[in-house]
């Protein structure tokens, strides 16, 4: 009975938070079941969840900007955004501070520099922009607020506080962007507690504060994912006709081998093994489709952020550090 009526309380006040709904005292049953699961299944204390959550704002902004993301617009607006002179050379002085570092994750894990370094550009501009929203309300807000994608976000809220409980952190003072996602490389808790790695060799998975473990970890997380050292990322096409829309249709995974693009009207590049696996990648230019190929390493970087224009920016930011970084040694 102390659990049922706190969990009306902690529901109140959790309602009550959200600057854009009235003070409404019904309970929160998923939130009162998930503090039980997390208290039999792992040993928490459902007295300090209860009191935690009880700090939670449910914010409907995080609704508001998980239905409006950036990977939303069209190709040659996102890429403006993050394919740039600005963001290449704070990627080129990014890679020369560290240049030991991304060699031996280079060596290690296969992953070139530049494309750590434009991950990391994409995702926060170099740390810059780690997001505002307090990591505990956002994973709660999509929880209990966003039915589509609710047991994903059970899931990470579940990941999140093992993840405080392991690194000694405040699950109350951490903040990330709005789908959850921390520090300088944006990883989700359940990635940062797969994939994050101990780099500067201080026993601990800093992906905070840790230049070092962030190099690390995205080298890692993109070798686990079947990155191939020294295999192309993404090539120029050019498309005729209509059936390489079929093409497009099969998605982002490597399905067909680059000889069978020609009977859907693309010609891809000649320089390329003709039955390397590919796909076509259909990306929104200013006067029409921008065709393009991918490989198998394009395709990986999409398990990092779903969206084909995230993979590409990726490319395109890494290629043009890596131009500059040659030119200026």
């Amino acid at each position: 009975m102390r659990l049922k009526h706190a969990m009306w309380v902690l529901g109140a006040m959790l309602v009550a938070a959200s600057p854009a709904r009235a003070a409404d005292p019904a309970p929160l049953p998923e939130l009162a079941d998930f503090i039980h699961e997390m208290a039999r299944t792992h040993g928490f204390s459902e007295r300090v969840l209860e009191r935690q959550f009880a700090r939670v704002r449910l914010r409907p902004e995080i609704i508001q900007a998980m239905e409006r993301p950036k990977e939303a617009l069209p190709w040659h607006e996102y890429r403006k955004l993050f394919v740039n002179d600005g963001r290449a050379e704070q990627g080129v002085a990014f890679w020369r501070r560290h240049a030991a570092l991304l060699k031996r994750a280079q060596k290690e894990y296969g992953v070139p520099p530049e494309i750590v370094v434009a991950i990391l550009g994409v995702e926060t501009q170099y740390g810059r922009n780690r997001g505002q929203w307090p990591v505990l309300d956002a994973l709660t807000t999509l929880m209990l607020r966003y039915p589509p994608r609710a047991p994903f976000f059970r899931h990470e809220l579940e990941q999140y506080l093992l993840l405080a409980r392991e690194q000694k952190l405040d699950p109350l003072g951490v903040k990330g962007s709005y789908a959850g996602a921390m520090g300088m490389p944006q990883f989700i808790p359940s990635s940062w507690r797969r994939y994050a790695v101990d780099f500067d060799g201080d026993r601990k998975r800093d992906l905070l504060e840790s230049e070092a473990d962030i190099i690390g970890s995205v080298a890692n997380f993109l070798h686990a994912h079947g990155w191939r050292m020294d295999a192309p990322v993404a090539d120029e096409a050019r498309v005729e006709g209509t059936l390489y829309f079929w093409l497009e249709k099969l998605g982002s995974k490597p399905s067909l081998p680059l000889r069978q693009f020609v009977r859907y009207g693309v010609s891809p590049p000649t320089h390329r093994d003709p039955d390397m696996p590919a796909a076509l990648i259909l990306l929104e230019g200013e006067a029409g489709p921008d065709a393009r190929i991918g490989y198998n390493n394009f395709y990986v970087i999409t398990r990092y952020n779903r969206s084909h224009r995230y993979a590409m920016a990726v490319h395109e930011l890494a290629e043009r550090i890596r131009r500059q970084y040659q030119e200026t040694r």
